[in-house]
């Protein structure tokens, strides 16, 4: 008998008091929380009335306050296919969290089940191999930190305490990404826990189809318990970051565009523009002795002499933007893709960035091509190959009565961004959600070859708490 099925007929069967005078919270908890009790989990299992229930139930996104019926704090495989099949018999919301960083709230639930993968977080480098094997609650950090030690990467993003397994799934784009490609194309397999409570190892020769939606399709068809990466070889990288007034942000801008033609792959660069500031940075990639010459044309731009300029090793950048983007903050984001950063796109971002409710709420843009290119649009479900830039309004602000002016700053500089961007959206960054804005992200091609795997894989939409595929 399958463990899916065993494990169904196990909470069928099995039997429990329920006192609705006791409970102290609402009816539809305490069944859930008690078929998890039973359900061999050998990992930790939460409710409403444990100690650590408060503190594990938080995320990322200080907008979301959510109270899930039972917290599974997987230890194994085994034990993500058991809290999967609970929340499928029980037929309530399954929240998957591995860094809880998920912009709109997808990483935690009401009455449901809220998966906790930190405790599958080991990283295991094979530098025999040239691969990495990363358990499906690491975080980037975890990451960089395993495989710092080797000179090599896995191309990821900028904040260390992401989740590698949300990053990976919807794409992952980084500073390395213009050298090495996106997150996904430098992944080989994962274990992925499916629907029916089965445990699969996904990749181009076994599952084709599946391994290609995975690449791009976000968290709906499974949970990954495990990726297996190819890493790269990273003996050297510097980048270097001028610091502007907002004020000679148009100048240094239109000097940026010019410059960023014809750049080699092994220099990425990018900028974050707020109400004060303007960080230019550049990151190089090559021979340590061509640092200099790579990094000195975007040191000093417009004409106009920084504020400040200060270098850092690739491994200090991996972490430089956590402080600004803590747990318990609330945030927003909405981004797209750029052909050009042209003087509309210029103008718009210097005007909004005026308006901007706090010195917190930016935008950040970041140079792609080179590898990312290389890769045909058609070979991974992610959207954007051609784009020569990604942006991301980023609202960021900490008292709910801000909440209105936030949003709406957030949501009208994006909007006027999206008029000069192209067809097609980036799923890890994008607040608001709809199945409009999910079809519009993926295009109708790729959107309905989506919907095709999505109904093999999981037709009944127990995965749904994500940018969803609906079956």
């Amino acid at each position: 008998m399958k463990l899916a099925e065993a494990f169904s007929n196990s909470l069928r069967a099995a039997t429990f008091r329920l006192d609705s005078d006791d409970l102290g919270f609402p009816m539809t908890v305490q069944p859930v929380l008690e078929l998890a009790r039973h359900a061999g989990i050998e990992g930790q299992v939460l409710g409403p009335d444990d100690g650590e229930y408060d503190q594990r139930r938080r995320v990322w996104n200080g907008l979301f306050d959510r109270r899930p019926a039972v917290i599974v704090r997987a230890a194994s495989s085994t034990d993500v296919q058991r809290a999967v099949t609970l929340a499928a018999d029980a037929e309530v919301p399954l929240a998957i969290r591995g860094g809880g960083h998920s912009f709109p709230g997808h990483s935690t639930c009401d009455d449901g089940v809220l998966l906790d993968l930190s405790r599958i977080a080991a990283v295991d480098v094979d530098i025999a191999e040239g691969t990495a094997r990363v358990g499906g609650g690491a975080l980037l950090g975890d990451v960089d930190a395993a495989t710092m030690p080797f000179d090599v990467v896995v191309p990821a993003g900028v904040v260390s305490h992401t989740g590698a397994g949300g990053l990976t799934l919807g794409g992952g784009m980084g500073w390395n990404s213009r050298r090495y490609g996106l997150t996904i194309d430098n992944l080989l397999a994962v274990d992925l826990a499916l629907a029916d409570g089965s445990l699969l190892t996904v990749d181009e020769a076994s599952e084709p189809e599946l391994f290609w939606a995975i690449r791009g399709g976000g968290g709906n068809f499974g949970v990954v318990t495990s990726f297996q990466f190819r890493t790269r070889p990273l003996p050297f990288g510097m980048a270097s970051t001028s610091f502007y007034s907002t004020e000679q942000a148009e100048s240094v801008l239109s000097s940026y565009a010019d410059r960023t033609a014809g750049t080699p792959r092994e220099l990425s660069t990018g900028f974050m523009l707020s109400r004060d500031t303007l960080r230019m940075k550049a990151v190089w990639y090559g021979p340590e002795d061509q640092t200099d010459s790579a990094l000195e044309p975007f040191a000093q731009l417009g004409g106009v002499a920084p504020n400040e300029t200060v270098r850092s090793t690739f491994w200090e950048l991996q972490r430089a933007s956590d402080l600004a983007l803590p747990w318990g903050r609330r945030y927003y984001a909405k981004g797209g893709f750029l052909p050009a950063i042209d003087p509309p796109a210029i103008e718009w971002l210097v005007q909004s960035v005026n308006r901007a409710p706090n010195l917190d709420c930016d935008v950040y843009v970041i140079q792609l091509g080179g590898a990312v290119a290389d890769v045909e649009e058609d070979a991974t479900a992610y959207t954007g190959r051609s784009a020569s830039f990604y942006w991301v309004v980023n609202g960021v602000w900490d008292h709910p009565d801000d909440d209105e002016r936030c949003l709406s700053w957030g949501r009208h500089t994006a909007e006027g961004l999206s008029k000069l961007s192209l067809a097609g959206n980036y799923i890890n960054e994008q607040s608001d959600v709809s199945q409009e804005a999910t079809r519009k992200a993926y295009g109708d091609r790729t959107y309905e070859r989506l919907v095709s795997v999505k109904r093999r894989f999981d037709p009944t939409n127990l995965f749904r708490l994500n940018q969803n595929i609906r079956p």
